[in-house]
């Protein structure tokens, strides 16, 4: 099996539904001989799930046969909602986490990040309806709010925007 397919495997600590591939944290996968070198980038800089994350990609690997493993935490360019892949938002809203919409963006300069929706059309995951109200600004995480459903009255999360 080669590293990548490996890597590809590996599930997210805090949203054990989807890969970290799929969530867009995996920049690259380089292997050399039975060597690895995993290149990812974290969420946003002080995600406390970084140690596990690395944690289970070295484990991973080591445990499909290969030798040395380095993984590499790169914070430029700052990860973005948009890097989460079709399947990855497919998955989150099936397991009932309303997926983020596009990132805002600037014409210019730094990007302002924020851990909050910029707009309030955010779909219940669960029934579909665009009738959802803000319960609380953060969730099991920071970057997921709790949201409740005026429709079908079913509390959720969102994944913010970043």
């Amino acid at each position: 099996m080669i590293a990548e397919q490996v890597v590809g495997t590996v599930t997210d600590p805090e949203l054990p539904m989807v890969t970290l591939a799929e969530l867009g944290i995996v920049r690259e996968v380089r292997q050399d001989g039975d060597g690895v070198t995993v290149t990812i980038t974290p969420t946003y800089s002080g995600c406390p799930a970084m140690e596990t994350i690395r944690a289970d990609i070295a484990a991973a690997l080591r445990s499909a046969g290969f030798g040395a493993v380095e993984v590499r935490t790169v914070l430029a360019p700052a990860w973005t909602t948009d890097w989460i892949t079709d399947s990855g938002r497919r998955k989150l809203a099936e397991a009932g986490i309303a997926p983020p919409g596009a990132a805002p963006r600037r014409a210019s300069g730094p990007i302002p990040i924020t851990l909050s929706p910029r707009h309030d059309t955010i779909r219940c995951p669960r029934c579909g309806s665009a009738r959802t109200e803000a319960i609380a600004a953060f969730g099991a995480t920071a970057c997921r709010e709790l949201r409740r459903c005026t429709a079908c009255r079913e509390p959720f999360e969102h994944m913010k925007e970043i």
